[in-house]
């Protein structure tokens, strides 16, 4: 099968070259596994900084490595031990697996029955497959603040591929949401719900003139914003980073998402009440690995760059 395939870190995955396209071995399948034809897979931050060595010391890697964590497709073989699907579902799934090397960037993955969840009609394949990392990052963050109905929650990065769905899953349950984001997002954070706010020196004051009590909650998805949560947080208030690890000494909550298909199936979910959907900014095949990463690492595509093999 053709893969996207690199075979040592780099620091500077974006270059021509740096990924090329070959045939590698199938998948093989472990008995509690599916084997998925994939139709598309996101981009998402971390796979750039996997391919720098950037989580070099947290999870192993085995070269040559294929990138990819995400992935939406259909399910063309299936292990002895899966009851759950069968062949010819269409299925999505947060495919990372304890050993960076089979990823999702290729015609065909195998991916522990434990990840997947069925795909919803309301998506797209595009849209799916954009879905899972970022969608399950930002559930788990707002599950983590236990936001309900009534609280007031601050979006760091709220234009972001994970911010933009923070913002749809916090309004779904009824929080009032405010969004930090460049100026050119604002109009489309109000389509969505949020009052957006502007990046910058002036986001403090921004806060404060729309909450002058404090907001409940802060989720961060940027990193470098915890001197500005704390100002605006209320006493008691909550906040967790997916980036930040001083955030735990200062009260906070670090976040890191695990592969998990009942995660992925409340993101489908609301994706089928229509309170969840996913911005697709752009598609690139196979061969547009490199230029896949050159866009993310611009740090201002808003919505979610896929992979379409």
């Amino acid at each position: 099968m053709r893969a996207a395939v690199y075979d040592a870190f780099t620091d500077t995955p974006e270059q021509p070259g740096a990924i090329e396209v070959r045939e590698v071995d199938e998948p093989r399948l472990a008995p509690a596994s599916v084997l998925v034809e994939v139709r598309a897979a996101g981009v998402n931050p971390v796979d750039w900084k996997v391919a720098t060595g950037g989580l070099d010391g947290m999870i192993p890697a085995a070269f040559p490595v294929i990138p990819g964590w995400d992935v939406a497709g259909v399910v063309v073989a299936v292990g002895l031990d899966t009851p759950d699907f069968a062949m010819g579902d269409e299925v999505m799934a947060y495919a990372r697996k304890d050993v960076i090397q089979h990823g999702t960037f290729a015609e065909r993955v195998a991916v522990p029955v434990s990840a997947v969840a069925r795909k919803p009609a309301a998506l797209s394949w595009e849209q799916a497959g954009g879905l899972p990392l970022a969608g399950g990052t930002a559930l788990r963050t707002l599950d983590r603040l236990a936001v309900a109905a009534g609280d007031t929650v601050l979006v760091h990065a709220a234009a972001g591929g994970v911010g933009l769905m923070a913002v749809q899953i916090a309004t779904a349950r009824g929080a009032r949401v405010i969004g930090s984001a460049s100026e050119r997002n604002h109009d489309h954070l109000r389509g969505l719900g949020a009052e957006p706010v502007a990046y910058g020196d002036g986001l403090v004051d921004a806060v404060r003139a729309l909450a002058p009590d404090g907001v409940d909650a802060v989720a961060d998805f940027v990193g470098g914003q915890l001197e500005t949560t704390l100002a605006v947080l209320r006493r008691g208030g909550r906040h967790a980073s997916i980036v930040d690890p001083d955030a735990p000494a200062h009260g906070g909550s670090r976040v890191w998402v695990r592969p998990d298909g009942r995660e992925t199936a409340r993101l489908g979910e609301l994706a089928a009440a229509g309170r969840l959907t996913v911005e697709v900014a752009g598609t690139f095949g196979l061969d547009q690995v490199s230029e896949a990463f050159a866009a993310s690492r611009e740090g201002h595509v808003r919505g979610k760059l896929v992979i379409v093999p």
